[in-house]
Formats: structure tokens, sequence, C-alpha cells
């Protein structure tokens, strides 16, 4: 029987910034265009020697309203989107292709900030993902190729004896042949939102929203 405990969390507070480091309007790198922002927080980010500043929440939805989130890595991001990779077999692959609507969330908690991010996915060029896939370590793309993501396996060892067996056979290889299961998605944004945490709880929330005429709307939202 589960337990019936409550364990009480109420009394965890952490104090954010104080109203001299407010999150204003002017402090904007562009009015216009949020991927400047977002670029500008992220390299800032960078800057500081934060482990894994490109970890993000990604956020995806069955066809009949099931959601579900995970932890990815931002690999790419431009004028037409932000790029990650995954096996398009595991749950949040099937889900992207079932209905190709996200929602990442990128949070730095030594920053008080963070970014979310909303839009539709569409599949990167299988020339793009066969790019990509080799530029990683050849032990990363050996896993990647023997982990058929998200199905239930017997142990680790399973996993262990394919690896093996995997890169016994392309010993003499540098790389590894691409699954066709495996490539990138590209998220097409058509609204940010950047956080800025206070610790009266008067927190910054600055919104751009993509409108019909594909033009970027700002907003400041109360928290």
């Amino acid at each position: 029987m589960a337990s019936k405990k409550l364990f009480d969390l109420s009394d965890l507070r952490t104090k954010y910034e104080g109203e001299a480091t407010a999150f204003l309007e002017n402090s904007l790198v562009s009015r216009d265009d949020p991927l400047l922002q977002f670029h500008a927080w992220l390299q800032e980010v960078r800057d500081s020697g934060l482990t894994e500043p490109n970890a993000m929440t990604l956020a995806t939805c069955t066809s009949d309203g099931k959601p579900s989130a995970r932890t990815v890595l931002l690999k790419g991001y431009g004028s037409d989107g932000i790029r990650f990779f995954t096996n398009y077999e595991s749950r949040k692959g099937r889900e992207l292709i079932s209905n190709p609507h996200a929602a990442v969330l990128l949070f730095w908690p030594p920053f008080h900030r963070q970014i979310r991010i909303e839009g539709t996915v569409e599949k990167l060029s299988e020339a793009e993902s066969e790019k990509y896939f080799h530029s990683r370590p050849r032990d990363s793309q050996i896993s990647a190729a023997v982990s058929n993501q998200s199905t239930v396996i017997p142990n680790r060892q399973y996993l262990l004896d394919k690896w093996v067996e995997l890169n016994e056979k392309y010993q003499n290889d540098t790389e590894i042949p691409k699954p066709d299961y495996w490539g990138g998605f590209l998220l097409k944004p058509s609204y940010f939102e950047f956080w800025q945490g206070q610790t009266n709880r008067l927190h910054d929330r600055i919104c751009f929203q993509l409108t019909e005429e594909c033009k970027w709307e700002m907003h400041r939202l109360s928290p």
C-alpha cells in the first residue's frame, strides 16, 4: 500500500533578484526578434561555465491530449528554429510525429531565469541528421544504434552486450551507420517567454507572440 504520509515542502524558499536587477523592456536586446534575446541570455549562461546550459525540458502530447516531458539537449538554433536530436521511435519521437506541436523550457537556477518556447515541429533533413550523428563521439553513435529507446528491456546487461557486439562489428570503422529511426527535429517558434525571478515574487515575464503577418508582438505578463 502506498504511504499516506504528507511531505511538506512549504518552507522551501529561495531569494531571487532584487528590484535593482528587474528585467525591463529597455533591457531587451531587441523588441522585434526574440531570438536575439534568447541568444544573449544563453551566451551569458555559457560564459559562466554552468554545466549543460543547453539542457531543456521538452513537452510533447499525444494526439488525444496526454502530455509528457523530459530533458533533452539543444543542439543548434537560428532564424528557422531550434534543433534537437532523438530516436524517432521513442515516446517523444512518436508523439512529435503524431502531434507536431511542442514546448521547451530552459531553466538556469543560478541566474533565476527561464525561457519558454512554443511552436510546431518538423523533422530535419536526413543530410543534417547524418552530419550531426557522425559529429558525436563514436561511443555515443554506438549507443544510439543499439538502443530501441522507450522499449522494455530485461536488464542493463542486455544493452551492454548489444553495445559490445556492435562495437566489435565496426571495430575498424570510425563511423557507425546512422539508424533510419534516429534524427533531428526543428521546433519553429511561435511564442517566446523570458522570465526573471524576483524575491518579492513580482517576477518579470516578457513574451513575444508571432502574428499571422509573421511579425513578433511583445507584451509584459502579470506574474
